[in-house]
Formats: structure tokens, C-alpha cells, sequence
């Protein structure tokens, strides 16, 4: 099995990383935000992550991952959202995923990224869904599932309350 820091990435902070910081504040729900309120990560020393971080994998796998490739490194069909969130802000990032946009990335005039707006699967998890990509972007989450520091049922209750559940 390949160690964890040959699995990371280069080191490119999302544009939120670079421009505001990333001291990690924990607030509701155990969710943590940088000094701006955007959401954000939280690994520990032993490389670790928070609920929100783990689960930002688990819901883009579900539903991210066949456009994007696995681990948000793009693909023939979409871009590499590792390399995107150093140009987009967490409000860039929640706009195209709500709204969808299209001929944005491809040269040939046919990429079309759907509005996920209505979807549940997607806008009850988007703040983990961007906060694992965050990670994977900053280059402190490497390629694979990611270890998490332990469960959140808070956190998962109001995502399943959100759900419908």
C-alpha cells in the first residue's frame, strides 16, 4: 500500500485557503469554517478527518465522481475540481452546483454541467461535498477514503432530516 504523502497532491490552496487562511473554527454541528464563515476542514495529527470532511467523499463518490473522476482529479467528460477550487470561491463553487452551467470548460462547446439545485442527495451534503474538495485541493487529503476522527450523529441526523428521513 502506497504511503499517505505519495497519495497527496501538489499543494495548490483553494482560492478561499489562499486568499483568507485556514485556521479552522469549530461551530455548528461540529462543522468548521475559515475566518470568512466558509466551510472548511479538520485534520488531525495523525492525518484524520472531520465528520464533514469524510462525508464530503462519500456524498461526491455518489454523485460527483462519474463526471469528475474519482478523487476530483476530472476526467474526459468534466474538469479537475482539485485545480477549479483554486480559482473559485465557496459561493463560485455552491452557484454552478445549484445553478449547473454550460460551455465553461470545454473547448469543443459541449460541456454542460446540470443544475443539482432540487436534488437532495446533492444540496443536503454540498457544504461536505466542497469541504472535502477543499481538502483534496489544499493537498492535505490525499487520493482514497479518507480516516475520520470519529462519527457525528448530530451532523448525520440533520443531514437525514434534510433528506427526508
Amino acid at each position: 500500500m502506497a504511503d499517505a504523502a505519495h497519495m497527496k497532491p501538489d499543494a495548490h490552496p483553494s482560492k478561499d485557503t489562499a486568499t483568507e487562511g485556514n485556521e479552522a473554527t469549530e461551530g455548528d454541528l461540529g462543522k468548521y469554517t475559515d475566518p470568512s464563515g466558509n466551510p472548511t476542514y479538520l485534520v488531525d495529527a495523525d492525518g484524520k478527518v472531520d465528520w464533514y470532511t469524510w462525508r464530503g467523499y462519500k456524498k461526491y463518490m455518489a454523485n460527483c465522481m462519474q463526471c469528475h473522476g474519482p478523487d476530483g482529479l476530472g476526467s474526459s467528460f468534466a474538469p479537475n475540481l482539485t485545480d477549479q477550487l483554486q480559482q473559485l470561491s465557496y459561493y463560485d463553487f455552491a452557484g454552478i452546483v445549484v445553478s449547473g452551467q454550460q460551455n465553461k470548460w470545454s473547448t469543443s462547446g459541449n460541456s454542460i454541467m446540470p443544475a443539482w439545485g432540487e436534488d437532495p442527495n446533492v444540496m443536503c451534503s454540498m457544504d461536505a461535498i466542497y469541504i472535502y474538495l477543499r481538502a483534496r485541493a489544499d493537498g492535505v487529503v490525499g487520493r482514497g477514503e479518507p480516516k475520520r476522527i470519529g462519527n457525528n450523529k448530530a451532523a448525520q441526523d440533520e443531514e437525514y432530516s434534510c433528506l427526508g428521513f
